[in-house]
């Protein structure tokens, strides 16, 4: 055995839940604010796990939170970590879900571009349709002198 190993055995570790990429885990950690000590919860997905089950191993979450990408990473043997949840098993075809990274990119570009208007549609809806309008020239002349006429409705308003 390698020092390592040997390392490891003689650590009293925590059993742990299979966690694997593509799970959607909750974390429990202790978050200590001045003198008061409360526990956080982070949600998201497995995106790695390196280092074994080992004294060492670490686990990367990755959740959005806004519209933003969050990742963190997480000791499995942290005394801060209370505990590990899982909420989700899927399965993947990868040990390293980096990728998710850039679809979640893409998938909010693409939402921005449906939720832009096009500019051009926007000032083409502003501007009223030209119509050239020509004024009609009176048939009879005695047309031209006299008063228009108002409705009744127009009448008692004034």
């Amino acid at each position: 055995m390698d020092s390592v190993q040997i390392f490891n055995k003689s650590q009293n570790l925590k059993t742990l839940p299979a966690i694997r990429p593509g799970f959607t885990v909750r974390v429990h950690q202790k978050v200590t604010e001045g003198e008061k000590t409360r526990v956080q919860i982070f949600e998201g997905i497995v995106i790695a796990k390196k280092h074994g089950n080992g004294a060492n191993g670490t686990v990367t979450v990755r959740k959005i939170a806004s519209g933003v990408g969050v990742e963190r990473i997480f000791p499995l043997h942290s005394p801060n970590i209370q505990k590990f949840e899982i909420v989700k098993t899927s399965k993947v075809r990868r040990a390293k879900l980096y990728y998710l990274r850039d679809k979640a990119a893409k998938e909010i570009r693409r939402k921005m571009k449906a939720s832009t208007i096009n500019v051009k549609d926007v000032v083409a809806a502003e501007k009223p349709s030209v119509v050239s309008e020509v004024p009609q020239e009176p048939q009879d002349k005695s047309e031209e002198n006299t008063i228009p006429e108002t409705s009744e409705e127009e009448s008692q308003a004034q």
